[in-house]
């Protein structure tokens, strides 16, 4: 008998609550477990921060268990309020759509769905159709205000005040655990650790009105050692689509992780045995560029597949050594029509979170363009800039970008 999944999730770090342990690991033990965790698409990818929650449900799944995909064509229509201060913009019918169909697809390349290995739904399919009155009827005797106030997700929202609308999605994601339990037989919800509250009443509103013992756990969210969300990048998320963030890019992201972050990143985000990972997580100074090396392919190959992590590799490599390839950095589009300072193009393109930030770059000798140092913050890019139509910029050490002139 192999570990029980419960305890791979505990060792990989995984698991930040669970509604009781000990049951849960039984019901792993005793028979197939299906589960969902619930995506909705506020855009029309998913970024780093559902990759831990994809890994998760490939773990179990791994061990015989059943996931249950819910893309929240349904809840998408209000938006949830957990870890926010501002209320979310609000999706039409088709982007929502457009969006559910996106994250589809992206999650296949996780979670096997073969031969009912797992299972796609929309919730959109039942909270849609809900009428109000019945809706109040049949669930809304189950929650008490005083208690929902005091929900973690809805104290942030104090300050600028929290609407009816939002306050409904509790209700809403409580309500969709109630159905795919009766649908499907699910035992278990499973999330971030923002999603506490919403998931401890689903797992109350299956209780007292079907009388059914159903379990939450939530994992840890991704974070670095000083305690920010790890995923953030210049030009905003870490992207699991390709188009938006590119292989390059994505592995790039990885291999310039923290020293501190590469253990917890390896334990989380890849497949590889426990033993390996502590081995690598143990290197120091020169030594942890391996691990990250070893992190940043991984990670890549899950999401990309082994042939642009091979790709993103290579051309990482060669660039650190100078012999590298332009056609795998990432690639800005530059209009020459004359004035264009090179600060600007890059901020612009989210190279630079604000001009100051290149300013500062230059002043300290960091950026450099085809290999000589910029060393006028306010240099004008010109057509002898550009070698049959591209320059390359490297930022810092390690970032390469190419500019290509249209």
């Amino acid at each position: 008998m192999g570990q029980n999944v419960y305890d791979t999730l505990v060792e990989r770090g995984f698991v930040a609550q669970c509604t009781n342990e000990e049951e849960l690991r039984k019901l792993f033990e005793t028979e197939k477990v299906k589960f969902y965790i619930g995506f909705d698409p506020t855009a029309d990818s998913l970024h780093a921060g559902h990759f831990i929650a994809l890994m998760a449900m490939a773990h179990l799944q791994r061990a015989g268990h059943v996931p249950i995909c819910l893309v929240g064509g349904g809840t998408g229509t209000v938006g949830d309020p957990s870890g926010r201060t501002d209320m979310r913009k609000m999706l039409t019918d088709e982007d929502i759509e457009h969006n559910c169909e996106c994250f589809k697809k992206q999650i296949s390349r996780f979670i096997d769905f073969s031969d009912n290995k797992a299972i796609m739904v929309n919730n959109g399919d039942w909270l849609r159709k809900l009428n109000y009155i019945d809706l109040l009827r049949d669930v809304g005797a189950c929650f008490t205000v005083n208690r929902m106030l005091a929900a973690e997700c809805y104290k942030q929202r104090w300050e600028k005040g929290l609407t009816f609308l939002e306050f409904n999605y509790m209700v809403m994601q409580a309500y969709d655990f109630l159905e795919l339990n009766r649908r499907y037989d699910c035992k278990l919800e499973m999330g971030g650790d923002d999603q506490w509250s919403n998931i401890i009443a689903g797992v109350e509103l299956n209780r007292r009105k079907s009388n059914t013992a159903v379990y939450g756990l939530t994992n840890k969210l991704l974070t670095k050692s000083d305690g920010k969300k790890m995923g953030k990048t210049a030009g905003g998320a870490l992207w699991l689509d390709a188009e938006k963030t590119s292989p390059y890019d994505f592995y790039q992201y990885w291999r310039n992780v923290d020293d501190a972050d590469v253990e917890k990143c390896l334990a989380l985000l890849t497949f590889l045995p426990m033993d390996e990972v502590r081995r690598l997580g143990a290197l120091k100074d020169a030594e942890i560029n391996e691990a990250k090396k070893v992190l940043a392919f991984e990670v890549t190959k899950i999401v990309h597949g082994e042939e642009e992590a091979k790709k993103a590799k290579e051309a990482a490599e060669a660039l650190f050594s100078g012999q590298g390839s332009a056609e795998d950095m990432p690639t800005i589009d530059v209009a020459l029509s004359g004035g264009e300072k090179l600060i600007d193009v890059l901020t612009q393109n989210g190279v630079f979170a604000s001009k100051g930030e290149g300013r500062r770059l230059v002043q300290q000798n960091g950026l450099t363009l085809n290999d000589e140092k910029v060393t006028d913050v306010d240099y004008v890019l010109t057509a002898a800039d550009f070698n049959d139509g591209s320059a390359i910029v490297r930022k810092g050490k390690k970032k390469y970008y190419r500019l290509q002139s249209k």
